[in-house]
């Protein structure tokens, strides 16, 4: 692990939040957040290395490669079924797995591909990216193409009329070369798809150190508006259109974790899938409005955003 000055422009930072440690996973160490004292971007610190990352999300991720529990068949059926994409038309789709389309399509940070079967079923010809081999494995196993290398040494036969980057910038040690690596790979006229989530977010303020989407450290950038959309265009895109969403599941995590989490444990109650719906829905029905409202004023918890390649 190390301190390292900021990643976008280089500059010094200054403490804003200590004390955080993986409320998810269980994964060890203590981390702090710093804020760039020229740009104002914000990132996790001490920052893991490439190889202690790798280590990490096959150690930690998905709980270890947990498989056939109660979570991970619901998961898989719900969101396999028309109940899901009905549940997104009232909840918002922050992984664009309602959009339509055609073309080819590569899904950076695929994870299992339960993002492909969705862009597939939509016209698209789906193919995903991930550094983690135990995710790979599992997507593979299901007929996915995917590929498993670093997105900087990627180099397809083809371009690609859309990259997606779903929850995904956030985890990256570098996230202006992420950027440039996807409009590299796209057509011009080729659109990105990012979500992640919002540094601005009234659900960050309203939790402290509870809030679901600290993630460390496996969220190592931590995003406004203002600096997803300087990003953007310097990486040469246009068109930018950024829009905010507050997921009820990133709510009703942030409740299941202040009540749960505890030092260096895992937090299993976020696979209850009981516990986890319940919350969803009661979020969903008693804060509809307080959440629309804060994506409005600019402090929902999930920043999206859809840039064109310029060309």
């Amino acid at each position: 692990m190390r301190k390292a000055s900021c990643l976008l422009c280089a500059s010094g930072t200054e403490l804003i939040f200590s004390g955080l440690r993986d409320n998810r996973l269980g994964a060890p160490g203590t981390y702090e957040i710093r804020r760039c004292i020229e740009c104002g971007f914000e990132q996790t610190s001490p920052l893991p290395t490439t190889s202690e990352l790798k280590d990490l999300y096959e150690v930690h991720y998905n709980f270890g490669g947990e498989k056939n529990t109660a979570y991970t068949r619901f998961r898989e059926w719900f969101l396999a079924s028309a109940l899901y994409r009905v549940w997104l038309l009232l909840d918002g789709d922050n992984a664009f797995v309602t959009r339509r389309g055609a073309g080819r399509l590569l899904d950076v940070g695929c994870n299992e591909g339960q993002g492909l079967a969705a862009y597939r079923r939509n016209g698209f010809a789906a193919e995903g990216l991930d550094l983690n081999h135990i995710a790979v494995r599992s997507a593979r196993g299901r007929g996915y193409t995917v590929h498993e290398l670093p997105l900087e040494n990627f180099r397809p036969a083809e371009s690609y009329d859309v990259v997606v980057l779903s929850n995904v910038l956030e985890h990256t040690l570098d996230p202006r070369r992420m950027l440039f690596d996807a409009a590299r790979l796209l057509k011009f006229g080729g659109e990105v798809w990012i979500s992640c989530p919002n540094s601005r977010s009234w659900m960050r303020r309203l939790f402290g150190r509870s809030w679901i989407n600290w993630h460390v450290p496996f969220h190592i950038s931590h995003f406004s508006s203002e600096n997803m959309r300087q990003l953007l265009i310097e990486a040469g895109f246009t068109r930018i259109k950024i829009a905010q969403r507050t997921p009820a599941a990133w709510v009703a995590s942030s409740i299941i974790v202040r009540q749960f989490a505890r030092q260096g444990r895992a937090t299993r109650q976020l696979r209850n899938p009981v516990l986890l719906a319940s919350l969803m829905l009661l979020v969903r029905a008693l804060f509809f409005p307080i959440l629309l409202l804060a994506n409005r004023i600019g402090n929902g918890d999930c920043l999206i955003a859809v840039a064109r390649k310029a060309g």
